[in-house]
């Protein structure tokens, strides 16, 4: 039970960690690709070019999921690194339900978009399912060209940010995607989409970056990123210029992959119920290192996110509850008050931000309670009963048997006797140093009653004469041949 709890999370974390690099390493080498590609194009707006080879490229960055701090810094730094690199424009290919940070720092970014050097685009894809919701949808509103895959959606945008002291404006649409959406047919129409085109949906990125043809700078040059070439028949074609695809860094990657409310909610939850069993096998190990890791991981997301503090109590209560039953390795009474704090506390444990009630899907919710449920009743007594009790039948012989401290024992503990490791309590009195020999002196359920070889507490049940006297002589006889009075 113990290895296969242990190999499950571990294959889970490992999982988790290809997942971000298999990405990374993706990108760098498409990113990569593209550069050698464009590498004669000099980073320089070239009107006059003949070929795709010279044109200056565009880059891409890629924004998916919530809006969070890392999202946020990314797209400050993409700003920056196409001003550096004279890139031709910088595309942010958008597809996000919403922002977790605050109002201060979204408008930060949307100023810097509205004060970049470098145009910008915001395209809403790849795929028909794709969202720009929340405040940072309202990046569209200071982008300089923005388009979106049909089937995509816009919306739930919030109070209007401020940029230059005035509030951002999507056209007449505005006050309807305060709390409402368009799909991109509807917002074409609307005027919110910023096109110099006549498509109604941008489907990939090669249209984008045909749509950003022909804009003109903000010191009067016009952008060139496609060109007409010959091609072997004879006839004429467009070429585009080449996109360079940059996406976050690994660890950036997975901090953000961790502040996802799923994401976040399994890890905590996980890495909670490993170092609890890591804690009841009197001993750390794999499971302990890796609890610890999803335990930190799953904080960390929770406090980027908007949480509610009393469901994070009820969470941690339930685990408490588990724990009371989990030590005598039979489920009862505090294993059903846990199962309903743990459900309450997963039900409510986001609040809602405008764009996104952040609740937790019915997928992550079954695995969460489910997996818990499953943890509580079955595994961790059976784990119990398994590690500290061996035979439960004829045992006696054991009483009076020798054997060494495994831990400190003062009152609880862990013990070796006959080569197998065994709960131990001792009196409070007769505490016992880890290595120190022990004698067990009687047998509670699984739970062994030990005292140090020698120098044990005597009370008032023991009958045992005083080391050095006729063991045959009654201990009253014994007290009073031995009373000076």
């Amino acid at each position: 039970m113990r290895r296969l709890a242990i190999t499950i999370m571990v294959t889970s974390f490992v999982w988790l960690l290809g997942a971000s690099i298999a990405g990374t390493i993706g990108t760098a080498s498409a990113s990569a690709a593209s550069s050698q590609s464009s590498t004669a194009a000099g980073g320089a707006v070239t009107a006059d070019a003949t070929t795709a080879a010279e044109l200056a490229p565009v880059d891409v960055l890629q924004v998916t999921g919530l809006f969070d701090e890392i999202i946020v810094r990314s797209i400050e730094d993409a700003i920056a690194r196409s001003e550096g690199n004279a890139s031709q424009a910088l595309i942010l290919q958008m597809d996000t339900s919403g922002s977790v940070v605050s109002r201060e720092t979204m408008q930060r970014l949307v100023q810097r978009v509205s004060d970049s050097t470098v145009p910008i685009g915001v395209w809403v894809g790849p795929a028909r399912k794709s969202r720009a919701y929340g405040e940072g949808a309202q990046l569209m509103a200071v982008a300089d060209v923005t388009a979106m895959v049909r089937g995509s959606r816009i919306g739930y945008i919030g109070e209007p940010l401020l940029v230059d002291g005035q509030p951002v404006s999507l056209g007449a649409a505005t006050s309807d995607l305060v709390a409402g959406s368009m799909s991109f047919s509807e917002a074409r129409q609307a005027g919110v989409l910023k096109l110099l085109t006549d498509d109604v949906g941008v489907p990939t990125m090669r249209n984008m970056v045909l749509a950003m043809d022909g804009f003109e700078t903000v010191d009067g040059q016009k952008l060139s990123t496609v060109v007409t070439e010959i091609d072997d028949q004879g006839g004429s074609r467009l070429v585009a210029t080449t996109p360079v695809f940059y996406d976050l860094g690994l660890l950036d990657r997975i901090m953000h992959t961790v502040a996802q409310p799923s994401t976040a909610y399994l890890l905590f939850i996980i890495g909670l119920a490993l170092l609890i069993f890591e804690f009841f096998t009197a001993g750390v190990g794999v499971g302990g290192g890796v609890g610890a890791i999803c335990a930190v991981l799953g904080c960390y997301g929770l406090a980027a996110l908007p949480t509610r503090p009393v469901a994070i109590a009820l969470i941690l209560l339930a685990m408490f509850a588990f724990s009371v039953d989990v030590q005598v390795g039979i489920p009862r009474l505090w294993t059903g008050v846990g199962l309903v704090l743990f459900t309450l506390g997963s039900l409510f444990l986001f609040q809602p931000v405008i764009s996104d009630s952040l609740r937790l899907g019915w997928l992550p919710l079954l695995v969460g309670i489910g997996g818990i449920a499953l943890t509580f009743i079955v595994g961790m007594p059976s784990m119990v009963r398994t590690r500290f009790a061996t035979p439960t039948i004829g045992r006696e012989w054991m009483i009076g048997e020798m054997g060494t401290a495994s831990t400190s024992i003062s009152p609880d503990g862990v013990v070796l006797v006959s080569g197998a490791r065994w709960r131990a309590r001792t009196n409070r009195a007769t505490p016992i140093k880890l290595g120190d020999p022990i004698r067990v002196v009687g047998i509670d359920g699984v739970t062994l009653d030990v005292e140090p070889e020698d120098g044990a507490a005597r009370d008032y049940r023991e009958r045992r004469p005083k080391k050095g006297t006729d063991e045959s002589q009654p201990e009253s006889q014994h007290d009073a041949a031995t009373d000076p009075v």
